[in-house]
């Protein structure tokens, strides 16, 4: 009798929500804050001169460098452990089975292609060939061994995470000395390159797809030791740079309405803006409502200037810097990357809709 009132229960809950929520795979397209390794696929692992490939990156987790920029896992590999899917693998990876996900991220991606860095005078800074139009170029050439001549419907059932894309974009001229003003008019055509090529995924057959805007930049340590200012209005009442976020926000403000008008042209594809900037502010302010200590302190660091533990000679990875205790209170990794802890609490805020718009679960 009791096991006949349980079936009906659970047989009413299928019905009102429909069967538990899950993907064929994941694909996912970015740069450093989501790469799960493409650099380190060779025979030899990471490369010598890949600071990120070195310890104590991906201590916490993995008890070694895996080319994650962090000392764990990322927020794609989070979701992929709930929707009970294997880590995603790099698409570089040789022999490897990509039918239940694949990761086209890498370090140092733009969303735009080299010929418009170096165009503006920029060639110099953009030092790997992985923007995004190539990352979808790489996962086209993987379908076929993916889906075969089936793809349509196995993309269907599949999860799209794209981005962050921006970041580097906006890393290379700021570092570059270009003004604000100036990156600023860059902001609309990286934009138009996003959403040109979420259309592109789409006509593949992507029918979910989570865009993830950029993180406020000027909250990282990184930005906070290379541009300190003495003029305490330069700063929010969070500690955090805001010329600098202010050109996250407009980034995200012209995301969110592309977004939105990819979502009324398609209106069967779900399209799902991931605040990434509004969460990492919010741990930022409050730490501890994330189960978190540290703020705008680093981790894995070597002192320098202020109370960031950043040092721009000395990162992560290079002599003279060690890795804190205990990263798992701690927010900020190496200067501009997460902890594997954090990375947890984000992707829990992109399940859930609480920092996602829908939340990836129906």
């Amino acid at each position: 009798m009791l096991r006949t009132a349980v079936l009906i229960l659970f047989l009413l809950s299928v019905a009102r929500h429909g069967c538990p929520q899950s993907y064929n795979a994941i694909y996912s397209f970015g740069d450093s804050i989501s790469d799960t390794g493409n650099l380190c696929t060779g025979s030899g692992g990471c490369p010598s001169w890949l600071t990120t490939g070195q310890p104590p990156y991906g201590n916490t987790h993995f008890g070694r460098p895996t080319g994650r920029c962090t000392d764990g896992r990322v927020v794609v590999d989070f979701l992929a452990e709930h929707f009970g899917l294997p880590l995603l693998p790099p698409s570089k990876a040789r022999g490897g089975d990509l039918k239940k996900g694949a990761n086209m991220a890498i370090i140092g991606a733009t969303a735009m292609d080299f010929e418009f860095f170096k165009s503006h005078g920029l060639g110099n800074s953009i030092w790997n060939n992985g923007p995004l139009g190539t990352q979808i170029q790489w996962f086209q050439q993987l379908m076929p061994s993916i889906c075969g001549s089936d793809c349509k419907s196995y993309m269907n059932n599949s999860l799209f995470v794209v981005g962050e894309f921006g970041g580097n974009d906006y890393n290379a001229p700021l570092f570059g000395d270009k003004g604000m003003a100036e990156v600023r008019t860059y902001v609309p055509q990286i934009i138009d390159k996003i959403t040109s090529s979420l259309e592109t995924l789409i006509e593949l057959g992507a029918v979910e797809l989570v865009v993830p805007g950029v993180l406020p930049i000027g909250c990282f340590p990184l930005y906070l030791t290379l541009y300190p200012s003495w003029n305490k209005d330069d700063y929010d009442e969070i500690g955090c740079l805001k010329s600098f976020n202010n050109l996250s926000g407009y980034h995200n403000d012209l995301l969110k309405q592309a977004v939105s008008g990819l979502q009324s042209k398609h209106a069967g594809v779900r399209l799902i803006y991931a605040d990434f900037y509004a969460q990492v502010a919010d741990m930022v302010r409050s730490p501890e409502n994330f189960g978190l200590k540290y703020g705008l302190r680093v981790c894995c660091g070597a002192g320098g200037q202020g109370s960031y533990n950043y040092n721009n000679r000395a990162r992560c990875g290079m002599a003279g810097a060690t890795a804190c205790g205990d990263p798992e209170k701690h927010l900020v990794w190496d200067g501009i990357h997460l902890t594997d802890a954090a990375y947890r609490a984000v992707a829990g805020g992109w399940l859930n809709g609480t920092y996602c718009s829908p939340g990836i679960l129906h």
